[in-house]
């Protein structure tokens, strides 16, 4: 892992995609940066029918306030952007690192996410964004388009940081979910000290195929020298996943993220929103 993007917005999530990036960072000697895109959508009301109504002269003047406001917020869009990643490099520095690229293009976030994507090798950003404080329930307006179209591992913060300590992998046997073990494998020195769960969920405990998978996965991450602990348990994937995490204190779930078409999530749901709307925890989602 070389590269790790840090996408903010100066929310009340802020704090903790910093403090998790780094966390990553130092542990792989990799280097950060952090992209804050300014929102530059003008919002001009149109004054073409207030002729008739109010005046033309009035008409003109209104134009004139409209678009003399417009610049002032632009202006402080470009201000609000610049001290964000300022504290950015304050807090990122605190935490250990070196030198921080910052990255302030114009736009919206999910236009240009993937030119810088492309050079990063995870991806850290919030669970919620700027509307964090309301409708807490719900998930920030750019996770899911985010999550569902990147192919780097995307991480998802909490609000307040927690140092990782164990790490729970729940496992399918599915090619994203090799794609995980893999990740752990190539990645093993960075997590020598931390304590791994390996998860895999099935319909019935008489579920052999579940159970081979969960060997071979087993047995791949301890040739790898990491400290495995595996479990095989059966019910519905949401439920178990939720409980093992608060039974075990797990600091970080990784899985795979929507496993199944759009239209069936549109129906009946999916257990990654649904623990990414409950969770309080870090995870690390792959496609």
């Amino acid at each position: 892992m070389k590269t790790i993007l840090l996408c903010s917005d100066g929310s009340a999530f802020a704090d903790s995609i910093y403090r998790y990036g780094a966390w990553f960072a130092r542990r792989f000697q990799a280097e950060a940066k952090v992209l804050s895109v300014t929102d530059i959508r003008q919002k001009v009301v149109s004054t073409g029918n207030l002729s008739g109504s109010i005046g033309l002269g009035a008409s003109e003047q209104l134009l004139d306030k409209l678009v003399s406001l417009e610049h002032e917020k632009a202006k402080l869009n470009n201000q609000r952007a610049r001290l964000i990643l300022q504290n950015a490099r304050q807090v990122l520095k605190a935490e250990g690192l070196g030198e921080v690229e910052l990255l302030n293009p114009t736009g919206f976030l999910v236009d240009c996410f993937h030119d810088f994507e492309a050079e990063a090798d995870m991806v850290v950003l919030g669970k919620r964004g700027e509307a964090a404080e309301f409708a807490s329930d719900h998930l920030g307006a750019n996770i899911d388009r985010i999550v569902r179209s990147s192919s780097k591992p995307c991480l998802v913060t909490p609000q307040t940081f927690a140092p990782i300590e164990r790490i729970l992998l729940a496992y399918d046997g599915s090619p994203t979910g090799k794609r995980i073990l893999n990740f752990l494998v190539d990645n093993a020195s960075g997590f020598k000290d931390t304590e791994i769960h390996l998860l895999t969920v099935a319909k019935s405990e008489a579920d052999d195929k579940k159970t081979q998978e969960l060997a071979k996965a087993e047995q791949a991450l301890q040739s790898a020298e990491l400290n495995i602990t595996a479990s095989q348990l059966t019910g519905n994937p949401e439920e178990v996943i939720s409980q093992y995490v608060k039974q075990h204190q797990i600091s970080l779930l990784m899985m795979g993220a929507y496993g199944h078409r759009r239209i069936r999530h549109l129906v009946i749901g999916s257990t990654t929103v649904q623990l990414l709307r409950s969770s309080q925890i870090a995870m690390l989602l792959f496609r």
